[in-house]
C-alpha cells in the first residue's frame, strides 16, 4: 500500500500534537473541587507528594494525597481566588521556605512571610521543610549541658544540646513560661533560638514577642506564628518550616539551636483537622493513623552532630497540653515515647505558689547527669531524693500532728529545700548562682531562718558573695567545677553572712 507525502505529514504531526498535549498535561492541571481549605485537581499526574504547586491568581498548596485520578492539595491561604476550573501549574519542588540569619530577630509566617515591621527578608537560601534526620553515625552523645537558667531543671531535669525534652501539663500551669525563660537564658551563649507557636491567639503571641524584646532576647531569635486564625495547613506546616530554618544554622553553620513547639497537641488537631477533608480514613480519637509518624519525623530531626560535620545541634522543647493532668491519653503517650525526658508541671502545685511547678516524681531526662556540669552534680546529686522524702512525709504529716523531732526536722529541711526552687518567672538564675544556693540550702544554713526569710536570705547571701568574695562564683563559672578549695571558701563566707543576717520582725 503507498502512501503519499502528505498523509505521512499529517500523522507526523498528529503524533507531535499528541505528545505536546501529554506533557502539557503532566505539568498543568485544573481544579475539579474545592472547599474547607482543600482543592482536588486533576491532570497532575507527575506530582509527588509534598511537591508545591501554584495556583492561577497567586495561591500556593502543598499536595498531599495523591490518589488514581487526582491529587489533594492543601491550600496556604484562604483560597477566595481558587474555584472550580482554575489552572493549577506544578512547580517541580517540594514545599521549602527561606532560612538563613536574616530571620533573626524577625516575627515571620510559616512560609516566611515577614509579620512586623522589619520589612523584606532577603536571603537566597532555601531548605525543604521535609527532611531525613541524621543518621546514627552523623551524631554524636548528648554531654553539653544547655542551661535553662531554672534551678529546679538544671539540677534534677537537665537538658542536654541536642536532646528532645517534652514539657506537659494543663493549660494555664505556665509550660510557656519556662520555655521562654530557657530562650532568655541563651541571649549571651551565641544559641540560635526559635520559637513556634502553632494555633495561638494573636494576642498571647504579641505578648511573647513583648516579653523576648523586653528581656533583651529577641536578637539571636525567630518567631514562627501560626495563629488559631490561620489555616490548618499552615498551623501543620509551622513546626517543620522552623526546622528547616533550625538545620540551616546547624548544618552549614555549626551552630547550637533550641526551638521550643508550642505547642504540638494543636499541631495534632490541625493535622486530624486536614487529614479528615482530605477524606483520609479516620482512627483513634479520629486522629489519622500515621499522627505517631507526624511527631516523630519532626523531633527525630533534632540531634548533635559529630564533630566532622561541624558539631552543631538542634535541642527540641516540645509543649504538650494535657486535660486534668491526664499523661496516660492518645497525643501525650505518642510524644512522651518520641522525646528523651519530660517536665511535668502539677495544676495542684502551680495553684499552691509553688513555681515553676515542676513534678519532680513524673520528671526525667534520660540523659540525666551527662548533661551536668560536674559543680551541679555534685551540689545536686542528692536533691531529687530529699524531695521525694519530704513530699512522702508531707502527705503523711496531714494525718496526725505527733511527729518525732527527726521527722520534723526533715519536714523543716524540705520545706526550706522547696523554697529555695521557687522562682519567678522570666528571672533565670545562672549556674554558678544556683550551686552556691544549693549548697546553702543543702548545708542546713536555712534551718534557723524563718519560712518567710528564704528569699530575702539567698538574694542577699548571692550579693554577699559577689561582693565580698567574687572568686567564688568566677571559679564556678570557669572550671564548671566545684573544688575543695572553692567550697571552703564558700562555706567561710555562709557563716559570715549568716552571722550577720537579721530575720524579719513579722
Amino acid at each position: 500500500m503507498s502512501v503519499n507525502a502528505g498523509e505521512i505529514s499529517r500523522l507526523l504531526m498528529e503524533r507531535i500534537g499528541k505528545s505536546e498535549l501529554s506533557a502539557d498535561l503532566a505539568e498543568v492541571g485544573s481544579v475539579i473541587q474545592v472547599g474547607d481549605g482543600i482543592a482536588r485537581v486533576y491532570g497532575i499526574e507527575n506530582c509527588m507528594s509534598g511537591e508545591l504547586l501554584e495556583f492561577e491568581g497567586g495561591d500556593t498548596g502543598m499536595a498531599l494525597n495523591l490518589e488514581e485520578d487526582n491529587v489533594g492539595c492543601v491550600l496556604f491561604s484562604s483560597g477566595n481566588n481558587v474555584r472550580e476550573g482554575t489552572t493549577v501549574r506544578r512547580t517541580g519542588r517540594t514545599m521549602e521556605v527561606p532560612v538563613g540569619s536574616a530571620l533573626l530577630g524577625r516575627v515571620v509566617s510559616p512560609l516566611a512571610i515577614p509579620l512586623d515591621e522589619g520589612g523584606d527578608i532577603i536571603t537566597d537560601r532555601k531548605r525543604p521543610v521535609e527532611a531525613l534526620a541524621s543518621g546514627v553515625t552523623a551524631r554524636q552523645s548528648v554531654k553539653v549541658p544547655l542551661q535553662t537558667g531554672i534551678m529546679s531543671i538544671d539540677a534534677m531535669i537537665p537538658i542536654g544540646r541536642g536532646q528532645r525534652q517534652l514539657i506537659i501539663g494543663d493549660r494555664q500551669t505556665g509550660k510557656t513560661a519556662i520555655a521562654l525563660d530557657a530562650i532568655i537564658n541563651q541571649r549571651d551563649k551565641g544559641v540560635i533560638c526559635i520559637y513556634v507557636a502553632i494555633g495561638q491567639k494573636a494576642s498571647v503571641v504579641a505578648n511573647v514577642v513583648t516579653i523576648l524584646k523586653r528581656n533583651e532576647a529577641m536578637d539571636n531569635t525567630i518567631v514562627v506564628v501560626s495563629t488559631a486564625s490561620d489555616a490548618a495547613p499552615l498551623q501543620y506546616l509551622a513546626p517543620y518550616a522552623a526546622c528547616a530554618m533550625a538545620e540551616e544554622f546547624m548544618y552549614n553553620e555549626g551552630k547550637d539551636v533550641l526551638i521550643v513547639y508550642d505547642d504540638l497537641s494543636k499541631h495534632a488537631v490541625a493535622y486530624r483537622a486536614m487529614s479528615l477533608l482530605l477524606k483520609r480514613p479516620p482512627g483513634r480519637e479520629a486522629y489519622p493513623g500515621d499522627v505517631f509518624y507526624l511527631h516523630s519525623r519532626l523531633l527525630e530531626r533534632a540531634a548533635r552532630l559529630s564533630d566532622e560535620l561541624g558539631g552543631g545541634s538542634i535541642t527540641a522543647l516540645p509543649i504538650i497540653e494535657t486535660l486534668a493532668g491526664d499523661i496516660s491519653a492518645y497525643i501525650p503517650t505518642n510524644v512522651i515515647s518520641i522525646t528523651d525526658g519530660q517536665i511535668f508541671l502539677e495544676s495542684e502545685l502551680f495553684f499552691s505558689g509553688f513555681r515553676p511547678a515542676v513534678n519532680v516524681g513524673l520528671s526525667v531526662s534520660r540523659v540525666g547527669g551527662n548533661a551536668q556540669t560536674k559543680a551541679m552534680k555534685k551540689v545536686a546529686s542528692s536533691l531529687r531524693v530529699e524531695l521525694a522524702q519530704y513530699r512522702e512525709l508531707q502527705v503523711f504529716s496531714q494525718l496526725g500532728s505527733d511527729l518525732d523531732a527527726g521527722t520534723q526536722e526533715r519536714l523543716t529541711h524540705g520545706a526550706r529545700l522547696m523554697d529555695t526552687l521557687k522562682q519567678p518567672q522570666y528571672s533565670p538564675i545562672d549556674m554558678d548562682e544556683q550551686v552556691i544556693l544549693l549548697y546553702g540550702a543543702k548545708s542546713g544554713y536555712l534551718k534557723k531562718i524563718s519560712f518567710f526569710d528564704v528569699s530575702r536570705f539567698n538574694k542577699g547571701l548571692l550579693t554577699f558573695v559577689k561582693d565580698k568574695y567574687p572568686e567564688i562564683p568566677e571559679s564556678i563559672r570557669t572550671t564548671e567545677d566545684f573544688s575543695d578549695e572553692t567550697e571552703q571558701k564558700l562555706i567561710k563566707a555562709l557563716d559570715e553572712y549568716s552571722a550577720d543576717f537579721k530575720p524579719s520582725t513579722v
